[in-house]
């Protein structure tokens, strides 16, 4: 059965003509929480991901011109960006998060790399390109591997020495601090495993594969193998819950998790199957995406119209679908049937 592709109509709701609203009271967007650089680069790529699977939708056209607006406002004279902004549009910051200036380079690199229309990649190059003063500024494992992404889309674009040797300095670090926590009983980038935690291997699978490096490739293979040893239980993916994490030598927390998990190991799993042709990459991207539609630990359906419910708990779901849950179904449906279109173009 063809896997069914969710539509954008619920994170139209969710959009104005400023950027997607962070969060929801349920399905009805919560105004007072406004906007951030983090969900609008997520929407970002949900926008042009659409576009590649639909050239013609002229809804996820409009989507992504505002979202790219935004990202260019948040953009600071320095480079780097601000994070969060009222609903009556004042930023609130004067600067943003690590995390949210790595997601912000990661959505332009996404955006320089696929988006169908000339115009919006000359305007995300000149962003990104500005962006790169953030490289140096980062120093946290998950914000550099956002910028990693980011870096090698932009690559991928049309190769340029300043993001071939951005990225192989991020790789580099990554892959020093593998080989500096890891041992025989745990293979990760530290001594806990949090939020996003696939985004962590699949930056250096990705580094790998731009720079034509077999040690990034390794790095993020061994460090996945790790990850799916804890979060795939019984041909279910059971991410680590926010509810305490997952510390060595602990017990790894079971709630509540997070459907950006699901997003996550989504998109490393097919930057492995790219790695090595093999099908187990494939099925566990699947696994993966069926927590959304109800193959979770606890049998509930996260997506519904193409919103998403904000996390999971035991025996419930928190039933607010804000934006960060809602682009991580929308990311991961879409990055499967991006890969199909492309599987089936190469067969034909």
């Amino acid at each position: 059965m063809a896997q069914r592709v969710p539509p954008l109509d619920y994170l139209a709701i969710l959009s104005d003509d400023v950027g997607v609203i962070q969060h929801a009271h349920e399905n009805v967007p919560n105004r007072s929480t406004g906007y951030c650089t983090d969900d609008v680069a997520r929407a970002l790529m949900v926008a042009v991901a659409r576009l590649r699977i639909d050239a013609g939708d002229e809804r996820a056209r409009a989507l992504g011109s505002t979202y790219l607006a935004f990202l260019v406002d948040a953009q600071r004279e320095d480079g780097r960006f601000h994070n969060f902004m009222s609903y009556d549009r004042r930023w609130l910051d004067e600067l943003g998060t690590q995390d949210s200036n790595g997601r912000a380079l990661r959505g332009l690199g996404y955006a320089l790399r696929y988006a169908p229309d000339a115009r919006w990649r000359r305007v995300a190059q000149r962003a990104f390109r500005r962006g790169l003063a953030c490289v140096d500024w980062l120093v946290y494992p998950l914000a550099e591997a956002y910028a990693m992404l980011g870096l090698a889309h932009a690559h991928e674009a049309g190769a340029h020495v300043a993001y071939a040797a951005a990225l192989r300095t991020l790789a580099g670090r990554s892959l020093d601090r593998l080989a500096a926590a890891s041992d025989a009983t745990w293979t990760w980038f530290g001594d806990e495993m949090t939020y996003d935690v696939a985004r962590l291997p699949e930056a250096l699978l990705r580094a790998g594969a731009v720079l034509g490096e077999r040690q990034y490739t390794e790095g993020g293979l061994l460090a996945l193998a790790f990850y799916e040893s804890i979060a795939l239980e019984g041909g279910i993916f059971v991410p680590i819950g926010n509810r305490g994490w997952y510390r060595r030598g602990g017990e790894r927390a079971r709630y509540d998790q997070q459907p950006l998990e699901a997003a996550a190991m989504v998109d490393a799993e097919l930057a492995a199957l790219d790695a090595t042709g093999e099908k187990k990459h494939r099925d566990a991207a699947r696994l993966a995406m069926a927590l959304f539609e109800g193959e979770n630990s606890e049998g509930i359906v996260m997506e519904h119209a193409g919103g998403c419910y904000d996390g999971l708990g035991a025996g419930s779901a928190n039933r607010n679908m804000g934006a960060e849950s809602t682009l991580a179904a929308l990311s991961a449906a879409y990055a499967l049937a991006a890969r199909r279109k492309s599987d089936i173009a190469v067969a034909r």
